[in-house]
């Protein structure tokens, strides 16, 4: 039988990984074994942080509108119920910057819900 010798094919592989690895801090960038554990839970991480990045910036948007909100005498829930059941079309997103930004606007946004 004939030996395989990888050359061109495990070469590539270990480019890509080592190029994936830059800017890691010593031998996690330098060198193939050790780089290739770092990518591989770097990359991991990057799956998850994805997701926990969504669940932070909702729990930042909530916390902003819950201070503003108490800042007019009211509460999130109480607030986002009024929101609601006046069929305003604004998403946590844009009530929390509202609340930071423009604190005229959202005071009109506050008192037109205790109506």
């Amino acid at each position: 039988m004939v030996r395989i010798k990888r050359g061109n094919v495990a070469r590539k592989h270990r480019k890509k990984i080592l190029e994936l690895a830059k800017g890691y801090v010593g031998s996690h960038s330098r060198l193939f074994r050790i780089a290739n554990q770092q990518v591989f839970k770097a990359l991991k991480y990057s799956y998850s942080g994805r997701k926990n990045k969504k669940r932070w910036f909702r729990r930042l948007w909530i916390s902003r509108i819950n201070i503003g909100a108490r800042n007019f005498g009211s509460t999130y829930s109480d607030l986002m119920y009024k929101i609601k059941s006046n069929n305003i079309g604004l998403n946590r997103k844009m009530l929390a910057h509202l609340a930071v930004v423009d604190p005229k606007v959202w005071s009109l946004l506050v008192d037109s819900t205790n109506k």
